[in-house]
C-alpha cells in the first residue's frame, strides 16, 4: 500500500506562510485525488484542499479559500499545500490523503471518501 508522509509543519506567526508537502512511497498517487485535511484539538477533521490527478482541478475549503494553493508533481509523487496569511485558527494537525479517481466532486470534502492517510504534521500559528 502507498504510504503518505507529510512534512513542513511547524510554528509560524500570524500572517506568515507555510508550505506543506505530502510524499508518497511504495507506489504512485498519480491516478488519485489527493487532499489535505486538518484537525484541531476537540474538533472534527476539516477539509482544506484537494487536487485532481492531473492537477487540472483544485478545490478548497471555505476556511482557506483565497489563501491556499495546492499543487502536485506526479513525476516526484508529491503534493504540496501552501497557506498564506496564516491565522491562529489554522492551527492543527494537517493530514494528506488519497482517494480514488471515481470520487464524486460532491464528496471531495468528506474524509471517509479518502482511503489512504498520512500520520499528519503539526501546524501551530501563534497570535
Amino acid at each position: 500500500q502507498v504510504q503518505l508522509v507529510e512534512s513542513g509543519g511547524g510554528l509560524v506567526q500570524t500572517g506568515g506562510s507555510l508550505t506543506l508537502s505530502c510524499a508518497a512511497s511504495g507506489g504512485t498517487i498519480e491516478r488519485s485525488y489527493v487532499g489535505w485535511f486538518r484537525q484541531a484539538p476537540g474538533k472534527e477533521r476539516e477539509f482544506v484542499a484537494t487536487i485532481s490527478w492531473r492537477g487540472g482541478s483544485t478545490y478548497y475549503g471555505d476556511s482557506v479559500k483565497g489563501r491556499a494553493a495546492i499543487s502536485r508533481d506526479n513525476t516526484k509523487n508529491t503534493v504540496n499545500l501552501q497557506v498564506d496569511s496564516l491565522k491562529p485558527e489554522d492551527t492543527g494537525v494537517y493530514y494528506c490523503a488519497s482517494g480514488p479517481l471515481t470520487m464524486m466532486v460532491s464528496s471531495i470534502n468528506t474524509p471517509k471518501e479518502y482511503q489512504n492517510w498520512g500520520r499528519g504534521t503539526q501546524v501551530t500559528v501563534s497570535s
